[in-house]
């Protein structure tokens, strides 16, 4: 009886489509890795054949995600462009309940 359950779900997770790509499978979020890491991680993105890749930061992170997108735009893949630059800021809550302002980066590159 075991033996048929476990065949009745495999056949209901052959007959289940294929996962889509996720919303996030383009966003890189760049941190405190070398450049190179995320440079390859976009790189990677393109050759999977995504058009646009977002490329996101938040505070001090935020002059190496721009960093990341001039050596793809200029030492790797010329064609591409910055599509879009959003700027923002964040509340945070830290220890102690202070509230700290917090700035954000996204940098859209498309193909």
């Amino acid at each position: 009886m075991a033996e048929k359950k476990v065949e009745k779900q495999q056949t209901e997770k052959q007959k289940q489509p294929q996962k889509r790509a996720r919303m996030d499978d383009n966003v890189v979020f760049v941190g405190q890795k070398p450049t190179m890491s995320y440079v390859l991680a976009v790189i990677t993105q393109f050759s999977a054949g995504v058009k646009e890749v977002n490329i996101k930061a938040r505070g001090r992170s935020i002059s190496r995600a721009v960093d990341v997108a001039e050596v793809v735009k200029n030492k790797f893949m010329s064609d591409l462009k910055v599509k879009n630059i959003d700027i923002g800021t964040e509340e945070r809550e830290v220890e102690g309940g202070n509230k700290i302002n917090v700035s954000t980066m996204n940098i859209i590159l498309a193909k």
